[in-house]
């Protein structure tokens, strides 16, 4: 079964972010900060890029992701 994302679910939340950033290591805490203060954006928006970057190297964020079309291509 393919999962789709709707328009409404593209970016994860404010508080599915917090939750996250609250379970993982400190050190990786400290390096998503860091990088989120390099790029001058969000804590949201460098989790989200790297995320869709490791699913695909070419992503920068969700909606650049082309995850779901490379399962369909295997």
């Amino acid at each position: 079964m393919t999962q789709t994302i709707t328009p409404q679910h593209q970016h994860l939340s404010s508080e599915s972010i917090a939750n996250l950033f609250e379970q993982l290591p400190n050190y990786i805490k400290t390096a998503l900060l860091a990088k989120s203060n390099e790029m001058e954006c969000s804590l949201e928006a460098t989790i989200e890029m790297a995320i869709a970057t490791f699913l695909d190297e070419d992503a920068l964020s969700f909606e650049d992701c082309l995850l779901s079309q490379r399962l369909k291509e295997s």
